[in-house]
């Protein structure tokens, strides 16, 4: 018989695992995801006790600053999951395959995806879309490679939509992403995000799947919850959805560190003596 999981053992676990995320959704124990893109940042957060580290391919947007998503290559997202592998001991590293590294070409996606394995050392990757990227979901799995699938509003497929507005709210864009969200089940995805869809709709979801949901503007019925760590600590200030909570506001600190700084410099105050050699 199967022993229910503490959420203190969790907190205290030596490494999460893709197993562990499957036996927090069976004793309904909430998953928690940030994003991460460099060694500092992923050791403070994994040294908090956050389950599942991102690295995201919103690293274009807050590290390199493009629009989208869309530029950043498979080199990038190896060397920032790389920085990040380097610091964590606990958390499960999840790193996002790259628009143009794995979309209609099953074999060219199974390679990215060993790339990414073999190079950074990561615990799995994760794909956007639905029955569109079945073939190259069900390669990559085939071979060994935990995926995590992600539906709804999928940014790397956003002149596409041609808005960030929220997906699946009509009837048919809805069933839609029902079947698919089965379906990645089916091909063996060990969990998924939903990203801004209704709540009701992702609740009905999460509660039709064994395996774990992790939403982003997608409401509390999924099974876990993930932000951009830069949104979440207030390191972005011109980005402001309504999914967003921010636990911090960062970059007033640092702005009035800085500024600070800077004072001590001009007054030449900084270095004192107790800071000189």
């Amino acid at each position: 018989m199967r022993t229910q999981l503490d959420p203190d053992s969790i907190a205290g676990a030596k490494r999460i695992t893709t197993q562990t995320l499957r036996e927090m959704k069976k004793d309904g124990i909430p998953v928690s995801m940030l994003t991460a893109y460099d060694y500092t940042s992923a050791r403070i957060l994994d040294a908090a006790g956050v389950d599942v580290i991102l690295v995201g391919d919103s690293a274009s947007n807050v590290m390199a600053g493009h629009e989208t998503t869309l530029p950043i290559t498979l080199d990038h997202m190896i060397y920032h999951a790389q920085c990040v592998v380097r610091a964590v001991s606990r958390a499960l590293v999840i790193v996002d395959l790259p628009f143009g590294s794995y979309q209609g070409d099953s074999k060219k996606a199974l390679q990215s995806a060993i790339r990414v394995m073999k190079e950074a050392g990561v615990h799995g990757v994760k794909l956007e879309g639905g029955m569109a990227v079945e073939p190259s979901i069900s390669r990559i799995v085939e071979a060994g490679i935990p995926v995590m699938g992600h539906l709804g509003l999928t940014p790397q497929s956003i002149y596409k939509f041609g808005t960030y507005r929220v997906r699946a709210r009509d009837e048919s864009e809805a069933e839609t992403l029902k079947s698919d969200a089965a379906k990645l089940q089916e091909i063996g995805c060990f969990s998924m995000v939903l990203e801004k869809i209704p709540a009701e709709l992702a609740t009905q979801v999460s509660a039709s799947l064994e395996i774990p949901t992790i939403g982003i503007g997608a409401g509390a019925g999924c099974d876990g919850q993930v932000l951009v760590t830069h949104d979440a600590l207030g390191l972005t200030t011109d980005f402001n959805p309504r999914f967003v909570r921010r636990y911090a506001r960062l970059a007033e600190i640092m702005h009035d560190a800085v500024t600070a700084y800077i004072a001590d410099v001009r007054s030449r105050s900084f270095p004192s003596d107790e800071e000189s050699y």
